[in-house]
């Protein structure tokens, strides 16, 4: 069997999609699973305290040849746009474009590869604002310093209070296919003069950029304001994530239908999936993922590669084409398109992915985009919108006074539905 993994489309506005900290991978030949950490916790959305961070970027480069990869960190603004008018030295105290110096070659893999890592802070890199930063690495040797990567994470200074709840009765349904978002903002001792000039309020479903709002308030008070009744914090309520997980190759787990070895790679055959008609409850990770094996131990270097085959038994859908969805693609809505074979009347796609444990979506493409340009992904006819459904809806905003400088990101707040 000769395969050919699907690799992903990634488009230049990538690097300046809204939401929560964006990665994508440029070289997708010859770096691999690319993971921003927070706090050693691969579920956490990758925001934290100014004061009490630990940020960890980790990826493979698919040979066991060294490259001596830099990383350059840029303060962004609330739109992840490198933001005018700071110096390097207004919010990095060290040395920018420093080598990353922890790698490490796998160890008794079949397919190859190097895992590189970089901790924040490190010696050579404190950082001192609050805000959306990212990090961008490039290998020395490239005269044109062409990204290979790029990874976002956000420091948060928490001055205002954020109160918020979740409902499947909208103003467009009752208990259906929708959840709606309500929140007030308490200023406390943040001072607010003009709301709509001064705050940047960001509403972002399972860190899905496609799934980015930002809102103005409708209802303004002595001390913050609140968000009801909003058109645009009305959201699709999706349905629990499909998920598999494969931790030995030498046996099948779950939702592994099989495992056979075609040099050079495993073969793993997930399950059939259907289109979902129903909410079924399952405890899923919102699309997250954890890179592992059965063992736990020294998974950066010892965990194989294999091409996954997903499969979708249906008849040709409306609405075009069928794609995967994730954190471990990026929640690119376009990234990863699977293929319709009517002689077996299945959607497939094969892709090259790291042991571990992976949640994903079945989604298509509606036609319209974000204001930020993003096309818009649906489960409509995949997997269905369930009020049900357990989504993660995270909430930042960001703070500008007059003639301030940057986007501070004064507020977080993360909760479910």
């Amino acid at each position: 069997m000769n395969y050919k993994p699907l690799l992903p489309l990634l488009l230049p506005c990538l690097l300046h999609a809204q939401g929560v900290g964006r990665c994508a991978i440029f070289d997708t030949a010859s770096i691999r699973s690319l993971q921003l950490v927070a706090a050693g916790d691969p579920f956490l959305p990758p925001v934290m305290d100014l004061q009490n961070f630990h940020f960890t970027l980790g990826f493979d480069e698919m040979s066991h040849e060294y490259h001596r990869y830099i990383y350059h960190i840029d303060h962004c603004d609330a739109n992840w746009e490198v933001t005018d008018g700071l110096f390097e030295s207004n919010y990095l105290d060290g040395l920018n474009d420093q080598p990353i110096e922890e790698y490490e070659k796998s160890f008794n893999t079949n397919q190859i590869y190097t895992h590189y890592s970089v901790t924040f802070p490190n010696e050579q890199t404190q950082l001192l604002l609050s805000g959306n930063y990212r990090i961008t690495v490039y290998d020395e040797d490239d005269e044109e310093k062409a990204p290979l990567l790029t990874a976002g994470f956000s420091l948060v200074e928490p001055c205002l209070d954020i109160q918020a709840t979740v409902d499947g009765n909208t103003d467009i349904d009752f208990q259906r296919e929708h959840q709606q978002v309500s929140l007030q903002l308490r200023y406390g001792s943040l001072k607010v003069t003009d709301p709509d000039r001064d705050l940047r309020t960001f509403v972002i479903q399972n860190r899905r950029p496609d799934r980015c709002v930002e809102i103005s308030p409708n209802i303004r008070k002595a001390g913050g304001v609140e968000f009801t009744h909003q058109k645009s914090l009305i959201f699709p309520a999706t349905n629990e994530c499909r998920k598999f997980e494969l931790l030995d190759v030498q046996r099948a787990n779950l939702n592994v239908d099989n495992i056979r070895w075609f040099d050079p790679y495993y073969h793993v055959t997930l399950f059939e999936e259907k289109p979902q008609q129903h909410y079924v409850y399952d405890e899923d990770a919102n699309g997250a993922y954890v890179m592992r094996r059965a063992d736990n131990e020294d998974n950066e270097t010892t965990s194989e590669y294999a091409i996954i085959h997903f499969r979708m038994l249906s008849e040709p859908l409306p609405g075009g084409d069928v794609y995967l969805q994730g954190d471990w693609c990026h929640n690119w809505p376009d990234g990863y398109k699977m293929t319709y074979h009517s002689e077996t009347g299945e959607y497939e796609a094969a892709l090259l992915l790291k042991q571990g444990y992976y949640n994903y979506r079945f989604v298509q493409l509606t036609g319209e985009k974000t204001s930020a340009g993003i096309p818009i992904a649906t489960t409509q006819h995949t997997d269905g919108n369930f009020y049900q459904t357990k989504n993660e809806y995270l909430i930042m905003v960001f703070y500008k006074e007059p003639g301030g400088r940057y986007d501070r990101l004064v507020g977080v707040r993360s909760i479910e539905s």
